[in-house]
């Protein structure tokens, strides 16, 4: 069995099961390195390679990283037009520019079904690595994007979709989450930090609270959620994998018996590319907070860190509230 401690520069791997691994190259310098490719979410070529490499990126960010080179990962039939080849390579590369990094090469491979994404690399001060263990009790549990972009790209597959929420689904999946890392800088340090993607809010934040041995409390009123994504969910226009999402993670959630099974299931549903999960302290979250508003980057608060065995809590309201 591979042993993590033959290696002690290596920070983050196998054992942990954060967002990316992680290798001490000295004192000031930790690589980060993570690879996620996927499927199209959408129908516009340039779109579809945007979005995968803002997923891609989100994992260097989350772990506190600077990206600053790529590498494409790609897989496509054969009698593909070169035009939308073109159109998906370019809409990822420029991404990754807008990211301040490069892309250096990559591999491409025949198949029947279209694959796109990343891997990509980035730097990180090993002091203030960003990992989903950590949160304490008393800390805010912050998010950085709305919700619901998964069920929405589901809805627009089956044609149901309006075309302004699908619009804005589109340029949040595009978003980096640069803006929200560089808040980040603002605080000594993040407690604990993911980002939110296939395993849907809930999925990701038990493995944060899995990996720091707390209970998270959430509020379903305060969660921000993408101009349509309720409507589709009361239209039951869920993916496949909401229901997987809800059958691994749902043993450890205690849900409000005021929420609809609708109202459960989207907080399952997978996304693509979606915010930062953090929690702070609540005079690091201030800090968080005024920095992100300076940069235009918006923050909700959507609950927090209670003391106890793992688990999470969703109540229909925040605490205390009528």
């Amino acid at each position: 069995m591979f042993d993590e401690r033959l290696w002690p520069d290596l920070l983050v791997g196998l054992t942990l099961a954060d967002d990316a691994a992680a290798w001490r190259l000295n004192d000031q310098q930790t690589l980060v390195a993570t690879v996620d490719f996927f499927t199209p979410v959408v129908d516009d070529p340039c779109d579809y390679g945007a979005i995968a490499a803002a997923n891609a990126l989100s994992d260097i960010y989350a772990m506190g990283g600077r990206p600053f080179m790529a590498l494409n990962l790609a897989a496509f039939p054969p009698d593909l037009s070169e035009d939308v080849l073109h159109a998906i390579l370019r809409g990822g590369a420029e991404k990754v520019r807008e990211a301040g990094a490069v892309v250096a090469g990559g591999h491409t491979i025949d198949d029947n079904e279209p694959k796109f994404g990343y891997c990509v690399l980035g730097l990180a001060d090993p002091q203030r690595l960003g990992i989903k263990g950590g949160a304490k009790p008393g800390d805010v549990l912050l998010l950085t994007k709305p919700l619901g972009a998964g069920i929405i790209t589901t809805a627009a597959k089956a044609g149901a979709a309006e075309p302004a929420h699908l619009a804005a689904a589109v340029e949040s999946m595009k978003r980096l989450n640069r803006l929200a890392a560089e808040a980040l800088q603002a605080v000594p340090r993040p407690h604990a930090v993911t980002d939110v993607t296939g395993f849907g809010l809930l999925g990701h934040a038990w493995e944060i609270a899995l990996a720091s041995g707390v209970r998270l409390e959430l509020s379903y009123a305060a969660l921000p959620w993408h101009p349509g994504a309720e409507q589709y969910a009361d239209d039951l226009l869920f993916p496949a994998l909401a229901n997987n999402n809800m059958s691994d993670y749902g043993p450890h959630v205690h849900m409000s018996a005021e929420l609809s099974y609708e109202q459960q299931l989207l907080m399952f549903t997978p996304e693509t590319s979606g915010g930062l999960l953090l929690t702070l302290p609540p005079e690091d979250a201030e800090l968080f907070g005024a920095r992100a508003a300076a940069l235009g980057q918006p923050v909700w608060r959507i609950g927090q860190v209670l003391p106890g065995e793992p688990d999470i809590v969703v109540r229909a309201q925040a605490a205390g509230d009528a």
